[in-house]
């Protein structure tokens, strides 16, 4: 038998109170006068000893009545614990409460994380008097890390709120023994996990690895798994938004509940306003893509976000975007051998900063700040010219080469061998026109250039004479009837290098009087724009932000209505990366919430970024009671019980790790002697012996 308080032993003290009361009787004595006292020795001799037994069985009711009640304060606990399990008294008790967003869900009209709070504030009774527990919860707060009474750990339960974060349970079975070992150094533990025990977010419990003394208690929390449908990520079908033109936006919406899901209604706001509806119905993990058309009126940014109504778990019910409406799309024209296809083309269009240079005399830095750099008609690539296209590509420019009459094959040659391109050579000018063939349907560069999926409705294909040759990787956008390649697209660290085969002379190439021209130059000018990304999710790990001007030392604040932060971050190569921080990072903030949030630099919005919620916490599939008890088969270090609400829960778990208390029988056992005690004094009475 072992106690939970047992300072609470020195109360035994107070036996002694009955005991002097015996010894000392206060009580004053009479005389009383009486003719004949024969009678009364008679009487004296007769119930004296009676009396001696009465007051001493008075004096024993008393005594234990005092040392009942003080060693139920005491909490005696009786343990029948099994070899394998924890003493109350030894080491400490762990209390882990999953507060992530899947919590959300509910079962008999409460959310699981409100039946978590009420369930751990009925096991807290238990420890109400001791202080060796500690509570934690997936933010893993430093203030939590201590051991604290039950009752310090009640009004921790009234602050437990949602929170973006997840944990593996590896993670949690870490973190639980690292503060446990902090505080006491032993390993006979013991720690309960309250959790819906997602599938998606746990990680793989085969390989967790258990200490020998330990016990660890996994209580699942959950019931008839709902239908929860959310909008997994969405894109645009052109990567660029023109203001006041026509764009797609599509979503994949996915349903990873066990239930069919009817009718969903969907909205896509833009700039707060309704922009369009649709309605969408899924199978039991089943998903599907919707699309929204839409325009926007002005440049710059423009803040949207779908929104659903899907009941109980709501934390995914919107999902945020930010569209860049009209970027400046920067095209630098160098030439030698000048054409008139590129300025009419890119120079009637808002879209594009179009500037041409000569050859000969330019500025090197302004390719930094291009997006798309165009070689015409260069006779010779000098080593300094190609040392900056080199970089320019490395730091994920794009460079398009297209030849003139006269080239300097070598000078070619030692720029694009350096990208693994070889076999470059000039063909002889026969004067013989082959017909380029229609572009290839499948290639992604062609994915919504045309209307149409087909080029039937074409009169005619272009011919032109091939004057350039090469071998090596890169994907043909463009071929001849020949086979031969006529315009490829090779990847150069994060840039692209695209080689047309003949110069944009209409006497040798036809390519710039037809259809093709148009879409296939101006999506090589859109694919150069450096778009960011339209959202973000909190798990990743950077987001990246093209930055052509960042100035040195420079420190971005994310700002979130009243809520402002610094995360980490560092520029390389004209790109911003920020490591956003988790909400264990966060003093003041608390958890992190999905929306929008401004970029700032001295106060002055750079961009807006929005951030969503991992889709992986969307799925809720969890494991069952009978499929946690299968994995940890055999394992003696781990029970798993069915439900928090099985009859009997508590007294079982008590039971199992507490050891059987006897204060109740403490408690009862005074009041029996309290009844002795009364019984004694009012019924048993000396006799007066008869003459």
């Amino acid at each position: 038998m072992q106690f939970l308080s047992p300072n609470m032993l020195w109360a035994l003290l107070a036996v002694s109170i009955p005991l002097i009361v015996h010894l000392f009787n206060f009580r004053r004595t009479k005389k009383v006068y009486f003719s004949q006292v024969n009678l009364l020795k008679t009487v004296e001799t007769e119930s004296s000893s009676f009396r001696k037994l009465l007051h001493r069985l008075i004096l024993l009711s008393r005594i234990l009545c005092v040392a009942f009640l003080a060693l139920a304060f005491a909490q005696p606990v009786w343990n029948t614990l099994k070899a394998n399990a924890i003493s109350s008294n030894v080491g400490t008790k762990g209390i882990y409460i999953d507060n992530s967003m899947s919590m959300q869900n509910q079962t008999d009209n409460k959310s699981y994380l409100d039946l978590a709070v009420l369930k751990v504030e009925e096991l807290l009774t238990i420890f109400t008097r001791t202080n060796k527990s500690f509570l934690l919860n997936n933010d893993f707060d430093p203030k939590d890390q201590n051991i604290q009474t039950g009752f310090k750990l009640k009004d921790r339960l009234t602050s437990i709120k949602y929170s973006e974060q997840t944990r593996t349970l590896d993670q949690v079975l870490n973190k639980l023994r690292s503060t446990a070992y902090k505080n006491v150094n032993t390993e006979d533990n013991s720690y309960f996990l309250f959790s819906d025990f997602q599938k998606s977010t746990l990680g793989d419990l085969d390989k967790i690895k258990f200490k020998p003394n330990e016990k660890v208690n996994l209580i699942p929390i959950g019931g008839t798994q709902a239908p929860n449908v959310f909008v997994d990520s969405v894109w645009l079908a052109m990567p660029i938004v023109k203001e006041m033109q026509y764009n797609t936006l599509w979503a994949k919406i996915k349903n990873t509940g066990d239930k069919k899901a009817n009718k969903v209604p969907i909205k896509l706001n833009l700039d707060g306003m309704p922009a369009s509806t649709a309605s969408v119905s899924l199978e039991a993990n089943a998903s599907a893509e919707v699309s929204f058309k839409f325009n926007v009126k002005g440049k710059g940014m423009h803040k949207g976000s779908i929104e659903l109504n899907d009941q109980p778990v709501v934390f995914d019910n919107q999902y945020y975007f930010v569209l860049n409406a009209s970027p400046s799309v920067s095209v630098m024209h160098l030439f030698e051998q000048k054409s008139n296809y590129f300025p009419k083309l890119y120079s009637n269009d808002s879209l594009f900063s179009f500037k041409s240079y000569s050859a000969s005399a330019f500025d090197p830095e302004l390719i930094k700040q291009s997006n798309l750099l165009i070689l015409e008609g260069l006779s010779e690539i000098s080593s300094g010219l190609s040392s900056n296209i080199l970089e320019f590509l490395k730091q994920g420019g794009h460079v398009c080469i297209v030849p003139g009459t006269k080239m300097s094959i070598s000078s070619y040659s030692n720029l694009l061998g350096v990208v693994g391109i070889t076999g470059v050579k000039e063909m002889p000018m026969s004067g013989n026109f082959i017909e380029i063939t229609e572009p290839n349907k499948t290639s992604p560069f062609f994915e919504d250039v045309f209307e149409k999926g087909s080029f039937n409705g074409l009169s005619s294909l272009p011919k032109t004479t091939k004057t350039f040759a090469w071998q090596g990787p890169g994907e043909k956008l463009l071929s001849l009837k020949s086979g031969e390649v006529f315009l490829s697209r090779t990847k150069v660290n994060t840039g692209q290098l695209y080689l047309l085969g003949a110069p944009l002379d209409p006497k040798l190439n036809g390519l710039g009087e037809h259809a093709y021209f148009v879409p296939t130059f101006l999506k090589m000018a859109t694919m150069s724009a450096k778009i960011d990304k339209i959202s973000h999710s909190f798990t990743e790990e950077n987001i990246a932000i093209f930055m052509t001007d960042s100035p040195k030392n420079a420190v971005y604040k994310l700002k979130n209505g009243k809520n402002e932060l610094i995360p980490n971050q560092r520029i390389l190569s004209n790109t911003l990366y920020l490591n956003m921080p988790k909400a264990s990072d966060l003093e003041n903030l608390g958890s992190m919430n999905s929306g929008f949030y401004d970029l700032k630099l001295e106060n002055k919005t750079i961009r807006t970024l929005a951030l969503n919620y991992a889709a992986k916490e969307s799925d809720i599939k969890r494991y069952t009671p009978a499929e946690l008890k299968d994995i940890f088969k055999g394992n003696t270090q781990v029970s798993v019980y069915e439900s928090v609400f099985d009859t009997g829960y508590e007294k079982e778990l008590v039971s199992n790790n507490e050891g059987k208390p006897l204060w109740k029988y403490c408690i009862i056992l005074a009041l029996l002697a309290l009844l002795a005690e009364v019984l004694l004094i009012r019924y048993f009475k000396p006799k007066i012996a008869k003459n």
